[in-house]
């Protein structure tokens, strides 16, 4: 079994309420060969929200409360983002999935680049919160650039 965000299925989860569909994506969902996961959701948060970037570090420093993430009003929201990445990773045991498909850049999704913390826009090189304690786990993370090569 794969995870997958949500998202990339079609789901009106975003932060703004809307979605990230990729007909590919939504395939191996239909053939029963992944399940749909929204960390943000499971965190306890609310959609919409106010976007949400990590300062200070990246998601594995969140894990280790040595950044946070906040949203953009300034507000620390980082205890969703855990209790989301806590949820997924069990969602992940009981379905004893080896790989992920999450959304790129998202604070929460994000697999090797993720936003800087400034909401302007720039990267930096990171994990998002749920993806870094995925990869803890031994769980294999890409995103919906990098999957097609690797999921057939």
């Amino acid at each position: 079994m794969i995870l997958i965000s949500a998202c990339l299925a079609g789901l009106e989860c975003r932060y703004d309420g809307g979605d990230n569909k990729i007909p590919e994506i939504l395939k191996l969902v239909k053939e029963k060969k992944a399940i749909l996961v929204c960390p943000e959701q499971l965190g306890g948060m609310a959609t919409p929200r106010l976007p949400c970037e990590i300062i200070d570090g990246d998601g594995e420093d969140v894990l280790n409360n040595q950044a946070k993430v906040v949203n953009k009003s300034g507000e620390d929201v980082s205890m969703f983002f855990i209790k989301g990445a806590q949820e997924t990773l069990k969602i992940a045991k009981i379905y004893g999935a080896k790989t992920a498909i999450l959304k790129k850049r998202s604070p929460s999704c994000g697999s090797r680049i993720i936003y800087d913390g400034s909401f302007s826009g720039k990267k930096k090189i990171g994990d998002g919160v749920t993806v870094a304690l995925l990869k803890r786990e031994g769980i294999d993370v890409l995103d919906e650039e990098n999957f097609e090569t690797t999921i057939k």
